[in-house]
């Protein structure tokens, strides 16, 4: 399942935030977009996923055109995000969250029970807590519960908003161990993230991208090694 961004221009009124992007992830991917904060990290996601119009250039989905597509039925393709700030519902039990997550599904109760179970292997803090109101749970279960929601829909390409944004460094490490677990059962992930160290060690391939550009394109481990994408993202010189 092939996601391709061609030439993408997005505008917020007069101001253009996304600047002739574009960008391809490979199905059984993981993409990584970096950059400091206004680069447009979070532009791209809502507009790949729905919540944000395209003013010019279009994204593909396994070689359909969903640019004009309502953000639920790119859902029903394949095409899941857990946003950025998690946006759970706190009032709900994290069992209510995640069923929320399949909302969209027609499929027998039977596989959808499965897809719970899936869930709680990845994240058995969840189903410790599958009782207790979302609003209630830690920054970092409350991450996963983001993450957990989103693959309740039978995602076949994973958009995550910054998952590590505001987390302490043990469950940072926890989170792109799930990551990259959740990728090797055969999902495709496109990442922003600002924790540019952990997203390039565990991406195949990375964008950098700079108030609405693509300023770099390589695979994450030579950007890892770059002098220039260390000073910038890394906060260290060339070694």
């Amino acid at each position: 399942m092939r996601l391709e961004i061609k030439d993408l221009h997005v505008h917020y009124g007069k101001i253009e935030a996304i600047k002739g992007v574009s960008v391809v992830v490979n199905e059984g991917e993981i993409v990584t977009l970096i950059g400091a904060n206004g680069a447009g990290k979070t532009t791209m996601l809502k507009t790949i996923s729905g919540l944000r119009p395209v003013s010019s250039g279009q994204i593909l989905f396994n070689g359909e055109d969903i640019s004009k597509m309502p953000a639920h039925k790119r859902a029903d393709l394949g095409l899941s995000q857990a946003p950025e700030g998690r946006g759970i519902f706190v009032g709900m039990s994290v069992l209510e969250n995640l069923e929320m997550g399949k909302y969209n599904r027609k499929d027998r109760k039977k596989e959808m029970a499965e897809d719970l179970e899936k869930v709680y292997h990845l994240f058995p803090r969840l189903k410790e807590r599958a009782f207790q109101a979302g609003g209630t749970l830690s920054g970092g279960e409350q991450q996963m519960l983001a993450i957990g929601r989103a693959l309740m829909s039978r995602p076949k390409v994973l958009l995550l908003d910054e998952p590590s944004m505001g987390l302490a460094p043990l469950m940072i490490q926890n989170i792109f161990n799930i990551i990259t677990e959740i990728n090797k059962t055969g999902v495709t992930i496109l990442l922003v993230e600002q924790n540019a160290q952990q997203a390039l060690q565990r991406a195949h391939r990375a964008y950098v991208l700079e108030v609405g550009n693509v300023v770099k394109e390589a695979k994450a481990s030579d950007l890892l090694n770059d002098p220039a994408v260390r000073a910038a993202y890394l906060g260290t010189g060339a070694h």
